[in-house]
């Protein structure tokens, strides 16, 4: 039987509309499924970056904590024995101040002072017990005089700390400690004739260091840490995590291998590295080397973060079925109608395929659909639009994600200030703009003064109280165009780009500052009384980088620091 035109054109809308309906799901569904693999991708980057910049900072506290004791005078007077009726008294307080410190620190199982001038001898150790701290006695203190942490150690020039490989701890009396895995970071003693007397070493719980830097990571996540050989030292499968140290091999390229890119020497060697292994019931990771910085580290270290790739893709298979249910949808709306709805249709049916084919998540959503209607098409077209609603909703939420991940790497996290990177990225941008219009601009290094005896009698909540609140305190004293950063610990930088030029200006915001250090803050009752210390340093003076303004400034503070007399202070480079 001949079909009619009627029937024919029907059936021509009828395929096409199937067709059509097919194509865009599967384009709709291979975008969005490639869509939220990238964003994947860059968070999981993101997250291992913010990670391993974590671990840098967290070696950096410990380093500080280390030469706190190094370059502490009563360190240096201890190995000297120059007064033996002051010796055991000196060592009694050096152990309670060890004390104290594992007792803050639940991630250092051991703190020691060592004489090499007696083959190595542990002069005051304490170590971290299940029940507590304890202070060994002289007669289980041991020779540790080949151990690669002390003669390595008394090589280095002052100032400097010694970062060990990561290892199993076989050390005998380790409590603790003992077969876990550590770091034992270092730094020698000096005396007032810059003669090497002995070294403070701190052994680090390498495992509680990662898992109080993972403890905000999102849940679902897996975490690897490799040595510069890509040795696994921690692993989801407890087995892999130091097989060196039982004679095994297990490897990151063995799981993964691209990762031999991060192995490479230098110059082919990369420093961050995203894979997939597996397909669709693998995984996605991403690799970043984290850089040595300044400390004298033996080894680099590989961090390491892993998602399922269903988790992954878990959001894709959702619009999947979205997606599979519009085209059905649509197929059987354009079956049934066809024939009797032919020009009816031609009109809706094409601003729906035009909306779908010309739809992107970075494009502002306009609703062009024929939503209004009340028949079959209207709900295909609301279902489309939510679709799409639902995509940019998604995409939107991986923005902020994407953009508070950016504020984490560039902000202080305890008061929200600019950080050391981003502020010095600042101080270039305005040293260069300074040099093009032959302007001028000053940096006022601020150093607190009575932190450490706050943080140590109130607890670290107090200290962070009083960090906020100073900080709270400086961002109301300065205008828009000035910059507040916090260098980190109880430092603090100021940036004037505009009124650099008057000595008085600057003069009058350094005593408001200096006033403001001075108010007490409340905490749970008490009043906090700190107070500051100020160095000041101008652009233009012999054309400085941010680095050398930087320094200049902490020079001046440091210069005001030592002249001052129990009162507020400044100085200027």
């Amino acid at each position: 039987m001949r079909l009619g035109l009627a029937a024919r054109f029907g059936a021509v809308i009828a395929i096409t509309g199937v067709l059509a309906a097919g194509l865009t799901g599967y384009y709709g569904y291979s975008a969005s499924r490639q869509m939220l693999l990238d964003a994947a991708e860059e968070r999981l980057l993101t997250a291992t970056r913010v990670l391993a910049r974590q671990l840098t900072l967290e070696l950096g506290n410990v380093a500080r904590d280390v030469l706190l004791f190094a370059e502490h005078p009563v360190a240096a007077q201890l190995l000297l024995r120059s007064d033996p009726q002051l010796q055991e008294r000196t060592a009694r307080n050096t152990a309670i101040l060890f004390e104290r410190m594992l007792l803050t620190h639940p991630q250092y199982f051991q703190m020691r002072l060592i004489d090499t001038d007696t083959y190595g001898q542990e002069v005051v150790r304490v170590d971290r017990l299940r029940d507590g701290v304890r202070r060994v006695p002289d007669a289980e203190l041991q020779e540790k005089g080949h151990t690669p942490y002390v003669y390595e150690t008394i090589r280095l020039p002052r100032g400097s700390v010694y970062v060990s490989r990561a290892s199993i701890n076989h050390e005998v009396g380790a409590h603790m400690g003992s077969e876990k895995p550590v770091l034992q970071m270092a730094a020698p003693v000096l005396d007032a004739q810059q003669q090497v007397r002995g070294v403070i070493v701190v052994n680090v719980d390498l495992e509680g260091l990662f898992r109080q830097l993972a403890a905000d990571l999102p849940a679902g996540l897996q975490l690897y840490l490799m040595n510069g050989e890509g040795d696994y030292l921690i692993h989801p499968d407890k087995a892999k995590a130091f097989a060196f140290d039982r004679g095994q091999q297990a490897r990151v390229p063995e799981d993964f291998p691209a990762a031999n890119a991060l192995l490479a020497e230098p110059p082919q060697r990369k420093t961050e590295l995203v894979t997939h292994v597996g397909g669709r019931s693998g995984q996605v990771a991403a690799f970043v080397r984290q850089p040595r910085g300044d400390l004298a580290i033996e080894e680099d270290f590989i961090v390491g973060l892993a998602q399922p790739m269903d988790q992954v893709l878990a959001e894709g298979e959702r619009l999947g079925r979205v997606n599979v249910r519009i085209v059905l949808g649509f197929s059987a709306l354009a079956l049934l109608l066809a024939v009797l709805l032919a020009r009816a249709l031609s009109r809706p049916i094409g601003q729906i395929v035009r909306s779908v084919r010309g739809f992107s998540a970075q494009a502002p959503l306009v609703n062009e659909l024929p939503s209004t209607r009340n028949d079959e098409l209207g709900v295909l077209a609301r279902s489309v639009h939510d679709m799409q609603r639902q995509i940019h909703q998604q995409f939107e939420t991986l923005q902020l994600k994407q953009a508070e991940m950016d504020r984490l790497a560039s902000h202080d996290s305890l008061t929200g200030l600019l950080n050391r990177r981003a502020f010095l990225d600042r101080l270039e941008h305005a040293l260069a703009q300074a040099r093009r219009s032959q302007g001028r601009l000053a940096l006022l290094y601020i150093d607190l003064d009575h932190f450490k005896p706050i943080n140590d009698r109130f607890g670290h909540a107090a200290g962070d109280a009083l960090l906020q609140g100073l900080a709270q305190r400086l961002q109301h004293l300065v205008r828009e165009s000035d910059t507040v950063a916090r260098l980190g610990g109880d430092e603090f930088v100021l940036l004037i780009e505009q009124g650099a030029a008057d000595d008085g200006a600057l003069h009058g915001v350094a005593q408001k500052v200096l006033a403001a250090l001075s108010e007490p803050v409340p905490f749970q009752g008490q009043q906090l009384v700190c107070g500051g210390s100020i160095g000041i340093a101008r652009f233009p003076h012999d054309g400085p980088t941010a680095s050398e303004l930087l320094a200049a400034a902490d020079q001046a503070m440091y210069q005001a620091k030592t002249e001052g007399r129990h009162q507020a202070r400044f100085a200027r480079s």
